[in-house]
């Protein structure tokens, strides 16, 4: 695995501290990981988000299209036994 240093403001270590004491996570490692981990997955679905509108854009729906998504919603929402 590989290390990576980063310098940090204090207020950042004093609550990242007060997680590990709280027992939210094993380490301050830990703690960093799952952060980047979160942050990665965040950005990797704004870009598959982006991604999906720009086809739209280039692309987009017919109104044939948007009648016949609005049909099949309505239909599961009339099969809902509420």
């Amino acid at each position: 695995m590989a290390q990576v240093v980063a310098r940090l403001d204090e207020w950042l270590i004093v609550e990242l501290d007060g997680l590990v004491e709280r027992g939210t996570f094993d380490s301050r490692s830990q703690a960093v990981r799952v952060a980047l981990e979160q942050l990665i997955d965040r950005e990797r679905r704004a870009e598959i988000g982006r991604q999906i509108v720009a086809g739209y854009e280039r692309t987009p729906q017919t109104r044939e299209e948007i009648a016949d998504a609005t049909a099949m919603t309505i239909a599961m929402i009339d099969e809902e036994p509420w």
